[in-house]
């Protein structure tokens, strides 16, 4: 059976647990913290770490991310070769497929997405993100100056007015569920549900690994941002 080594972000830890137990191959797995996805350079290094140190008898190495604020271009396979979903960010593998993100996202304008692994790994804007924020603020500034800091702090919510949530159907998640629903109604944003598509982390875990969807970076070569709608390419080998 083959052997894979998992590099990915946290948020998409119960996701590809789960699949890699249906699957027939083999896996190690390495989870990088959530966020490094918001200073683009420091996933690059993580992420490159994390590559070089996979296990030598590993036949590929599968890179859950998505190009994530091009966080992921320029990390290099080394003597094994990596594949990656063509995918902008972790909530492609959620939604099955490039083009339905793009197309939700098309006709849902302003959409903040919420999801198990985001919701246990992060914060989320909501009623309980507030109060605590707040409540560090009055603690390290004082009331006035918490307030102020709570107006700029929540100044970017504007720019949102959908919760989507979204999972790929297993689990116990009713409390995920209820936890976006009061979210929403606490921002006066609106409240979507999508059902999850797992066929792109299945098939990255299954070595199904068609070039529509996916990228295999051969050794010496790295991971390349496309600038179309093939969103990832390989890059020429290294001299």
């Amino acid at each position: 059976m083959p052997r894979y080594h998992i590099i990915a972000c946290h948020v998409l830890w119960r996701e590809f647990c789960y699949y890699a137990a249906l699957s027939r191959n083999t896996f190690t797995f390495c989870f990088l913290p959530q966020g490094l996805h918001n200073t683009p350079d420091v996933l690059r290094a993580e992420a490159q770490k994390a590559v070089d140190a996979a296990p030598a008898d590993s036949e590929a190495i599968l890179l859950g991310y998505g190009l994530c604020s091009r966080g992921i271009e320029g990390v290099a396979a080394r003597k094994t070769r990596l594949v990656v979903a063509r995918a902008h960010d972790c909530i492609t593998y959620l939604l099955g497929t490039k083009e339905r993100y793009r197309q939700y996202f098309d006709s849902h304008p302003g959409t903040y997405w919420y999801s198990p692994g985001w919701i246990d790994t992060q914060s989320q804007p909501g009623k309980a993100r507030y109060e605590e924020t707040r409540r560090k603020y009055v603690e390290q500034y004082g009331e006035d100056n918490a307030q102020y800091l709570m107006e700029m702090e929540q100044g970017w919510f504007k720019e949102y007015s959908n919760a989507a949530y979204i999972d790929l159907g297993f689990g116990d998640n009713a409390e995920y569920r209820e936890f976006t629903r009061e979210c929403a109604e606490w921002l006066g944003w609106k409240y979507d549900e999508l059902p999850g598509d797992p066929s792109l982390v299945r098939d990255l875990l299954d070595g199904t690994w068609d070039a529509a969807r996916f990228v295999v970076v051969e050794p010496g070569q790295t991971l390349c941002a496309s600038h179309d709608d093939t969103v990832i390419k390989a890059g020429a080998t290294k001299t």
